[in-house]
Order: C-alpha cells, then sequence, then structure tokens
C-alpha cells in the first residue's frame, strides 16, 4: 500500500528526522532492513553519500544537491540511533560536541569560547594567524587525547586518518609537513622533481621487465610518482582528487560520444582499429563542454 506525506504538515524538521529514524529502528514495528544495520554495514553508504554531494556540488546541479545533503544528513542520524541503542551516544551529545569544539577553535570569532561572545572587528586576526592559532589548537587537542601505550612517540600527523583515500590523505600528510616548515620553495622542485620521479618509474619498469620480482619496487615508484603530483597539485591550488574526478567525467563523455557515432554508422568498437578510434576520440574533444 502506497502512502502519502501528511498533507496537513507543511514542513518536517530535524526533531521529525530522530523520530522517523527511530521508529525505524523499533524492535517490534520497524523496518527489518534498518534494524540490521550497524556502524560496519553503513559505513558505504555513507562514502558513497559523501562521494554523490561531492558530484551535485561538481555539476552544479543544487536542486540534487539538497536531495544529496538529505541523504547524507540521514546516515548521521542512523549512526546517532544506534549510538543511543548502545548507550555510546545520541545525537544531542554529537551536536553537543560539534558546537564545543568549534566554540574552541575559533577564538578570532569567540574569544570568551560561548556563542554569546564577539570579537572586535577592527582588532581581527590576518589569516596567516588564525592558521597558526588552528594549528596550536588543534595540537593541544591532540596532546591531551589518551594514546595506547605502545603508540610510540607523538608526532604531528598523528591525527591525519589512515582510513582516508589515498590521494586525500597524501594532500593532507603534506599540508601538515608543509605547515611546520618541511615544504619546497616554491614550484620549481616540484617539477623537478616530478620528473626524476618519472624517471625512476621508467627505470623500474624495464627492472620488472627482466625481473618479475622487482613490481614490488614498479609499485612503489608509481606510488611516489602520485605522491609527487599531489604535491604539483597544492602547489597550483588545486584539488587533486576534484581534478581526477572532472577527468573522469571528461572520459566519460568523450567515450560515450565515441559509442553514439559508431552507433550511427552502424560500426561495433571491438571491431574497430586503434587509429580509428582515435581519429572519432580527437573529433569528440570538447563535446562536454557543449552540454
Amino acid at each position: 500500500m502506497t502512502q502519502t506525506p501528511d498533507p496537513d504538515r507543511e514542513s518536517y524538521t530535524l526533531a521529525d528526522l530522530k523520530t522517523l529514524m527511530a521508529r525505524l529502528r523499533d524492535p517490534e514495528t520497524g523496518c527489518p532492513w534498518d534494524l540490521e544495520q550497524t556502524f560496519q554495514s553503513i559505513l558505504p553508504h555513507t562514502l558513497e553519500e559523501a562521494h554523490e554531494v561531492a558530484d551535485a556540488i561538481e555539476r552544479e546541479d543544487y536542486p540534487h544537491l539538497k536531495d544529496e545533503l538529505g541523504d547524507l544528513l540521514f546516515q548521521i542520524i542512523f549512526y546517532s540511533q544506534i549510538g543511543t541503542e548502545q548507550g555510546l551516544f545520541d545525537f544531542d551529545a554529537v551536536v553537543d560536541n560539534l558546537v564545543r569544539k568549534l566554540l574552541r577553535r575559533h577564538p578570532h570569532v569567540f574569544p570568551d569560547g560561548t556563542l554569546a561572545s564577539r570579537i572586535d572587528p577592527d582588532n581581527r586576526p590576518d589569516q596567516d594567524a588564525i592558521a597558526r592559532s588552528w594549528e596550536q589548537i588543534k595540537a593541544a587537542e591532540r596532546a591531551l587525547r589518551d594514546e595506547p601505550a605502545d603508540a610510540g612517540p607523538a608526532s604531528r600527523l598523528d591525527d591525519i586518518p589512515g582510513a582516508l583515500p589515498a590521494m586525500v590523505r597524501a594532500e593532507k600528510l603534506q599540508r601538515r609537513a608543509a605547515r611546520h616548515g618541511f615544504d619546497w620553495p616554491d614550484i620549481g622542485p616540484v617539477f623537478a622533481k616530478l620528473e626524476e620521479e618519472l624517471g625512476e618509474l621508467r627505470e623500474a619498469w624495464s627492472e620488472a621487465l627482466e625481473n618479475p620480482d622487482k613490481r614490488d619496487a614498479l609499485e612503489d615508484e608509481l606510488g611516489d610518482l602520485m605522491f609527487v603530483c599531489v604535491n604539483l597539485a597544492r602547489f597550483l591550488k588545486v584539488n587533486p582528487d576534484t581534478a581526477l574526478r572532472r577527468t573522469n567525467r571528461k572520459f566519460e563523455t568523450r567515450f560515450r560520444a565515441i559509442e553514439a557515432a559508431l552507433a550511427e554508422q552502424g560500426r561495433e568498437l571491438e571491431q574497430e582499429s586503434l587509429e580509428a578510434l582515435d581519429a572519432i576520440w580527437q573529433s569528440v574533444k570538447g563535446v562536454e563542454n557543449k552540454r
């Protein structure tokens, strides 16, 4: 039986969403699928929703963005409901912790650490001072955390999650190191390093062709090259993950255009030569900018 939303309600609120989530997880009358979920089982959905938010923003599909943000918010509500059931935390505790953390990290906006406090606009610090303060505050937070006995010496890189996508984590590692003076002086040496790593990759590839046992070295060199590419993106002030997603979309659009062009002529992709396919590829370049 299909139900329609309550026609008497002008709009639903966050409180309604929390109520809905509790109903979905009700042991007796809830949804069987929702009842089976755990922190671990929801995680892949959370990552997917976050990427869909990013995709909507990059495509400037703002009507769709509203839906995607709602889906992402639902993930937080879901985690919070499970946390409530297990006596770990609830949604209100998540919000309270977040507000306190942001108040603590923004003394240039909330000098007394309260929402009521205000800073003198004429004495607002500059961006460099704010960045230094932010790093000092986060360092103090790291120092206060309980670390395992075998955690080893504290590092300025400690709170960069190991589970981040590799490219995202590479950029965060580089930015953190750069804040502490470990960085190239300008972009010139980065280009030089890129050429150096490319040469080392070619050498490792040649050696791997002769000796398959050296394929680990090939992987190392490819990783080094990609790490430098992330560094280059940082100096160019380009987000590497965003740039790669943009190229993915460009490739997909052009490849689909090739398929369409061949279909119009009654030709099959797999039966065409690489030269013929490249000629069509060249002819459809720029098609993604015409849509």
